[in-house]
């Protein structure tokens, strides 16, 4: 990630605004197809209907439970500053975000726990490697190395490739005209949790494939205005989803 030396910085309350406009905004389709659904069950005696409507909820109380749980890895995960995740959760949430989709996924990975922030980098990834294929297609994710020093790799091949547009500006917290909207929050909390886990992100395309690499980033003591290294330690998996059902 390079980019201008001065960078946008946003307002906590502002940040947790626009991560929750963001998840609403996942989130508030499947839930609204579950109301109509049930309006449809109080209503209409049709047995045809009533199969229809039973089927709805169905599908989107589960589209709307892969998302939560989605979000609350890539967004939250609870714990402290330096729990880790199991990279084998990562890849489940990810697999129940895309299982009705049209994209397809296909996921290397070692079995291990990883630092939180760079597993929460590689989800946020995941969905930014999603808008890369507008029209569908495959996302390869690959992991390799360590929790200390990890190297992502994501494919996203698919018609009409593209890089997102300006995404790499807010990865690099140097949006365009120095705003952020919900809209843009995710490639721009994705720039945070890279920074805060020591990672860099580029960017590549070639033909109909979009390449995502996040490596860990080079640094040389003493360098002014060195990112500092990350603090995050080893500490017992958060990921499992709690009793409750409060966004961690």
């Amino acid at each position: 990630m390079s980019g201008p030396s001065t960078s946008l910085t946003l307002d906590s309350l502002d940040l947790s605004a626009l991560l929750c406009s963001r998840v609403c905004h996942d989130v508030i389709s499947p839930i609204g197809a579950i109301v109509n659904g049930l309006e449809v069950l109080e209503d209409d005696n049709d047995p045809s209907m009533r199969d229809f409507a039973l089927d709805l909820i169905r599908k989107s109380a589960k589209t709307a439970s892969a998302r939560i749980q989605f979000a609350r890895i890539a967004f939250g995960a609870a714990g402290s500053a330096g729990a880790s995740i199991d990279l084998a959760d990562a890849e489940k949430v990810s697999r129940a975000m895309f299982a009705d989709e049209k994209t397809q996924l296909s996921w290397s990975a070692p079995q291990a726990l990883f630092p939180k922030n760079k597993v929460k980098l590689l989800l946020n990834l995941v969905v930014i490697a999603s808008t890369a294929i507008p029209r569908g297609g495959h996302i390869d994710v690959k992991v390799a190395g360590d929790g200390d020093a990890p190297t992502f790799t994501l494919r996203s091949k698919g018609s009409h490739a593209r890089i997102p547009n300006h995404v790499e500006a807010l990865i690099a917290g140097t949006p365009e005209g120095g705003t952020v909207d919900a809209h843009g929050i995710l490639p721009f909390y994705a720039g945070l949790v890279a920074r805060a886990a020591a990672m860099d992100v580029r960017f590549v395309i070639e033909g109909d494939e979009v390449t995502i690499t996040a490596k860990p980033t080079e640094t040389k003591v003493g360098l002014p205005g060195a990112p500092a290294p990350s603090v995050e330690d080893e500490r017992p998996s958060d990921s499992a989803p709690p009793s409750d059902t409060q966004l961690a």
